[in-house]
């Protein structure tokens, strides 16, 4: 349970593209009219590393992150870009990570690249 995730993803590449403040925004909800692109996480699952004589040391958690940006066409390639410098920065701290969704939302007309990552960390 509670994944290092804004500390992995505050990398100078990420806010980049994310600006300052970071837009990233937890419970996979960002605040209505927030400006693109801006990322949203949430937790898929949660594992301790359980134990016979100890409370748990440490967890597995699986993380979705959500890498949104505009509706304008040439978004397609800021997503990617997006994109990449999560997997960078999830790369860098050593997170196994696979992209799992690419789409274009129905109602928003954002563009989404979601990546599943694997945080093993101590409590």
């Amino acid at each position: 349970m509670l994944a290092p995730v804004f500390k992995t993803l505050n990398v100078p590449a990420v806010a980049a593209l994310v600006g300052t403040p970071l837009r990233i925004y937890d419970f996979d909800s960002a605040p209505q009219g927030v400006q693109t692109p801006y990322i949203t996480w949430l937790d898929v699952s949660g594992q301790p590393f359980d134990n016979i004589s100890e409370a748990p040391q440490g967890d597995f958690d699986t993380i979705q992150i959500n890498c949104y940006t505009g509706p304008a066409d040439d978004s397609r390639a800021q997503a990617r870009a997006l994109a990449l410098a999560v997997r960078n920065a999830l790369d860098a701290a050593l997170i196994h990570n696979r992209t799992i969704i690419t789409t274009r939302e129905t109602d928003t007309q954002l563009f989404r690249v979601s990546i599943e990552a694997d945080f093993i960390h101590n409590r």
